[in-house]
């Protein structure tokens, strides 16, 4: 076969490659975050650990989530988009240092959904370079613009995907508030949170429209009450319309921490990713934290809110036409965010001999298996309920249904077991779906372990593989650049340019020379150009007969070359 091939590839003349300008990219941090916000810092009284990665959070919001809106300057709020009372403390009941009466005020906004007074989507939030599908989230409440500002459509930075996780310490009363300021109507489930049946006042306290209370209607406020008495990672989600208000983007992680003196949680973890103000008790154990939300969308659900502006055509696409049972996710995000955009985010930034804290939770709507590249961390809680120290699992992945939450202990020492040792380890739901973006790869809910050696001060990690520039590009997604043109060598794995592609002619026969061919009646042009070179099928069905009788030749060489040798000897005994 290998002495045939050449003959096989010389009947068909192969179209030259094309290379393909990726177009304008992106650099790998563009986040305008002051350098500053990095750093570890006191703001207000509240230590803020240092975050490495491209778009940190700001500290003047941590600060507001720890301490209450109520209890920081005026400057500091003013330097947040928070409303003075999205997040009220008071009352230290109990007399340890810390507050226990803790109101907490939640409304619901549309992330990419159609404009009545452009063709576009505001405000915008991409998962990934020019990706904007329709999203719902609960925020905390807000003040000012949805936009960064007047001459911008990016959604501010409090209005975002995924709802952000909500943390209150064990024992403490706790008011969370719903301000319905969308257009349908909603509720909040505290699933998994300790929390009664009926409130103080005889009013439903679980959010089911269908067993507990009216659901909150645009405009309506709804306040739950609940004074939890088990620390453990819970989940919160709208209960209307499960099937289509949850995989839009309403809910998210909540966590009852558990109770110590002076214990000032970070009661907002907006866009998860790191807690740069762990709880005591999670400092006690372990140096940092982190939440880790997945979610998928079908891009069916998701373009309904695009297309209309009409509440009604929106309730009947997706209560009377959409079917969930019929679902492809075509989107995978961890913390809001695609591959590449999740890097900049939700990179697990490490040193060596270190324990950190991982919480996560599966909101795809189906079953995931995380899987963490040179590490394998322990199990120590399922759906906030701690595992019993002796039967604790060890492994590299880790299987999560829908709606469920597990607690990890990665140990970054490097023992061979629990960690391989410092670099830039990938960590992914190994589902082979959640690898791709509207089915391009690589994508999904990819993103890193990165010790601190291996990151510059911006947070763009050291990379020792291939360039991922063009994953920064839109033409990348829109599927106009091919994947490994800047991998190939001699252009074997570029663009083919098949547009006016023509086969090679085959060579004139040796027994009939041109000039001695009998002269005959002139043809049309055309009809002479498909006359002077065989058709395509032809040479291939040609190229496949040489090859066919090469590779018997080629197989049966030492018959062939014995009964040659036969032959010679005959001849030269004959003379």
């Amino acid at each position: 076969m290998l002495v045939s091939m050449p003959q096989a590839w010389a009947a068909v003349s192969l179209p030259p490659t094309v290379k393909v300008d990726v177009g304008e990219t992106e650099p790998f941090c563009n986040s305008g975050a002051p350098s500053a916000w990095r750093d570890a810092q006191t703001v207000e009284g509240v230590e803020i650990q240092e975050s490495r990665v491209c778009d940190p959070d700001n500290p003047s919001e941590i600060a507001a989530f720890v301490k209450g809106t109520n209890n920081v300057s005026m400057e500091t709020l003013m330097d947040t988009k928070l409303a003075p009372d999205a997040v009220t403390m008071s009352n230290d009941t109990d007399g340890d240092g810390d507050p226990d009466l803790i109101v907490i005020k939640l409304e619901v906004m549309e992330l990419n959904g159609r404009s009545p007074d452009f063709p576009g989507v505001v405000p915008t939030f991409d998962i990934a370079p020019g990706i904007q599908p329709g999203f719902w989230v609960f925020t905390p409440k807000s003040r000012d613009m949805s936009t960064r500002g007047f001459a911008s459509l990016d959604a501010n930075a409090l209005l975002r995907l995924p709802s952000p996780a909500i943390r209150v310490e064990q024992g403490d009363t706790v008011w969370l508030v719903l301000e319905n300021t969308h257009y349908f109507p909603h509720s909040i489930h505290l699933h998994g949170v300790d929390h009664p049946f009926m409130d103080h006042g005889g009013g439903g306290n679980d959010g089911v429209g269908q067993t507990a209370e009216m659901d909150v209607m645009p405009g309506q406020t709804k306040t739950y009450v609940i004074k939890p008495r088990q620390p453990g990672t819970m989940y919160y989600h709208c209960h209307v319309q499960p099937h289509t208000h949850i995989p839009m983007g309403l809910g998210g992680m909540f966590i009852v921490e558990e109770n110590r003196p002076n214990n000032w949680v970070q009661t907002f973890n907006v866009g998860n990713g790191q807690v740069r103000h762990p709880s005591k008790a999670v400092s006690e154990k372990y140096a940092q934290e982190y939440d880790l939300h997945y979610q998928s969308a079908d891009k069916e659900l998701h373009q309904i809110i695009q297309q209309y502006n009409d509440p009604r055509l929106i309730a009947q696409q997706m209560n009377q036409k959409y079917d969930i049972t019929d679902a492809k996710d075509d989107y995978y995000m961890l913390n809001g965010r695609a591959f590449p955009y999740a890097l900049r985010e939700s990179l697990i930034t490490v040193a060596p001999n270190q324990k950190v804290k991982l919480r996560v939770l599966n909101g795809h709507t189906e079953t995931m298996a995380l899987h963490i590249h040179g590490h394998k961390a322990v199990i120590t809680d399922y759906d906030g309920v701690p595992h019993n120290p002796a039967a604790r699992i060890q492994r590299d992945v880790y299987d999560l249904a829908p709606a469920q939450r597990l607690d990890l202990e990665l140990n970054t020492t490097n023992d061979g077991l629990n960690s391989f040792g410092s670099g830039v380890w990938m960590f992914h739901d190994h589902v082979e779906n959640a690898f791709t973006t509207d089915g391009q790869g690589e994508g999904g809910s990819i993103s890193l372990v990165v010790y601190k050696d291996f990151l510059d001060k911006e947070g763009t990690p050291q990379l020792h593989g291939m360039d991922i520039t063009p994953y920064f590009s839109k033409k990348f997604w829109k599927r106009e650049i091919p994947v490994w043109q800047h991998l190939s060598v001699g252009e074997s794995l570029g663009q083919a340019k098949l547009e006016g592609a023509k086969a090679q002619a085959a060579p004139a026969s040796k027994s009939t020379p041109a000039a001695a061919k009998p002269a005959g009646k002139a043809k049309p042009a055309a009809e002479a150009a498909d006359n002077s070179s065989p058709s395509t099928f032809g040479n291939l069905l040609k190229g496949l007969l040489l090859g066919a009788v090469g590779y018997a030749a080629y197989l049966n060489r030492r018959k062939l070359a014995a009964a040659a040798a036969q032959l010679m000897a005959q001849a030269k005994g004959g003379k």
